[in-house]
């Protein structure tokens, strides 16, 4: 029980200390890192504790944070799809164009 409360903190503690570099660079992260750290935090507490231990608990971290990188990845690209569609039907309504006068 020491071992998973130990586990915990010390994910806790990176997790906190990588989101306030990030806000102290003022950039925004990316869906796949956001991915990525969201899935690790959570494969390595599902390993740690399915696994019952530091093994299980590095195994779990790594196949989450592959999976949360591939759903980040996704989800970055079907956001792109939705902007260019929105874009494309836009572009000849006239409706918020320009009148022009002759």
């Amino acid at each position: 029980m020491k071992k998973t409360f130990l586990l915990f903190g010390l994910i806790l503690a990176v997790i906190v200390s990588s989101t306030d570099f990030t806000m102290a660079q003022r950039r925004k992260m990316s869906s796949q890192a956001k991915g990525a750290l969201i899935g690790g935090a959570g494969g390595a507490i599902a390993g740690g504790l399915i696994g019952g231990g530091v093994k299980g608990a590095l195994i779990g971290g790594a196949i989450g944070a592959g999976g949360g990188y591939v759903i980040g990845n996704e989800h970055r690209r079907n956001k792109a799809k939705r902007r260019a569609y929105y874009r494309s039907t836009r572009k000849n309504s006239r409706y918020y164009s320009r009148r022009r006068y002759n």
